[in-house]
Order: structure tokens, then sequence, then C-alpha cells
């Protein structure tokens, strides 16, 4: 899935990460798009926002090193979806999280190779077959607003097809309890149940590799994996374009969950 906020420009709307004028913010590393680049258009967006404040927006390659630099005081906060800012508030009692007004949304697909149609056609499918069935509506409900957080995901088994198409899947851990990877090194929680939906929908066998999130747009590329997990602004946001960090020669499926973004600070 993109990684662990997908355009933060978002995220920083609201100067809460403290009462300095500067306030640096941790953002797990954008594909295509540089710590200096992200700068420069982060706090120009903010000019044009009037907030006063400048983000030393600081990029990291994973979860576990943005929220040791948070709970380190290395940064003042961190960009969150709301799923998983609840999941670190449950984790760890120091922590605490804002949510954003009004509400900044982002939506989460799968990106696939452009070559890949059919593979996007079957995604696209399942999708909306899931939506109007109300699967996709049960999975949210089991995996993510009912659950206990203080507790870990069960583990998923993916089904098996003899002769089946293999298609590798990226999974980073990144985004708990979202994109999911237990102490033991199993992909679980919300993505891995969907895959499950998927795969027995279209008959293909999902092979999933860990990879770290700054680099599933260069495994996707290289043929590494066949599909990744992403996310993009909605449209008609003030935001930049979809595809400000969609991975080039990359297409997208149709969404299948919308979380809200949040600021992920130590508790006052």
């Amino acid at each position: 899935m993109k990684k662990f906020l997908a355009l933060l420009c978002a995220a920083i709307l609201l100067a809460g990460c403290g009462s300095d004028n500067v306030k640096r913010l941790g953002v797990i590393q954008y594909a295509n798009v540089s710590e200096e680049e992200f700068n420069r258009y982060y706090n120009e967006f903010l000019k044009r926002r009037n907030e006063g404040v400048t983000y030393e927006c600081i990029f990291f390659s994973n979860v576990n090193s943005i929220i040791a630099a948070l709970q380190s005081g290395q940064i003042d906060c961190v960009s969150a979806y709301e799923s998983v800012a609840k999941y670190f508030v449950d984790k760890n009692p120091e922590f605490e999280y804002e949510v954003l007004s009004p509400p900044l949304n982002d939506v989460f697909c799968c990106a696939m190779r452009e070559e890949d149609v059919a593979l996007k056609n079957e995604f696209d499918n399942a999708i909306s077959e899931m939506t109007v069935d109300g699967t996709l509506a049960t999975l949210v409900k089991k995996y993510i607003a009912e659950i206990h957080f203080q507790q870990e995901p069960s583990l998923i088994k993916l089904p098996e097809f003899y002769n089946g198409t293999m298609v590798k899947i990226a999974v980073t851990g990144d985004l708990p309890l979202l994109d999911y990877i237990s102490p033991d090194g199993v992909p679980a929680g919300f993505n891995a149940a969907l895959l499950s939906e998927i795969s027995e929908r279209t008959g293909k066998n999902f092979v999933l590799v860990q990879v770290d999130s700054g680099a599933r747009a260069a495994a996707l590329a290289s043929g590494k994996v066949d599909v990744i997990f992403w996310s993009v602004a909605p449209e008609g946001t003030d935001f930049p374009s979809p595809d400000f960090d969609k991975p080039e020669g990359a297409i997208l499926t149709k969404p299948y969950f919308v979380d809200r973004l949040v600021l992920l600070k130590l508790r006052e």
C-alpha cells in the first residue's frame, strides 16, 4: 500500500505538533519524490494556507524507525492514517493523535504494471463484486472498525489452486493493521484478508513478498512483484494530483478502502 501516509500535504493543516514555528514531521519516504522536493512543496503549500508554521519533513524507511524517532524526540509528530494511529495509541499509552478538521481522506487501491491490464480488470471485478455483496464492508468491520487493537490480528491462510497463475504481491508491514506482518514474519490483518477474497474470486495463487515501503515501486517495475498496495488523494481535494507519487508505468485498480489522516504524537 502506498506508504504510512499517502499525500502528506493533508497532514499538516493543523499546527498541533508543538509550540515552535518549526515542526519536525516524520514521513515514510516517497517512492518518486525526494525529501528536498517534498519539503519545498510542503512548505509552499503551507504559505498559501497562511499557517505560519514551517515543517521539516523527515523521511524514514519503515514504521519501526519512525515510531522510535517519535518516542526519542527526534521528531515532533507523525502523519498517519487513523486506523494506524489507533493501533499505536492502544499499544503505547504515551501516544495520542489529533484528528484534522475538516477531515482529509485518502483512498486505497492496488498498483500494477501498465501492461497487466487483464490482471487489473480481474482485481476491479473482484472489488466491485465484494462491494455489492457486502463482503468488503464485512472485512472492514471485522479487521478495522471492531478489532481490539491491543490484540494481534489473526493470521490469514491464502487459497491455493492447482495450476493457478502465480501473482507476487508486495507487503511492507508499515500500516498495521492494514498492511501488517506478525512478529513471526507472517502477513495478517485487513489487506491479507482482502487478498484471500480476491484470490478466491480470481482463482489465482497469491505469493506475498515483504519489501521496504520505499522500495515498492522499484520492486514492481523490476518484476520482483506484480502488485503493490497504493493510496491517492480523492479527486477534488486541494492537493497535488493523484499522480503526484504514482509509480511510473503503473495502473491503479478501483479503490477498496478510505481512511482519514491524523497527527500521531506524544501525549502532552
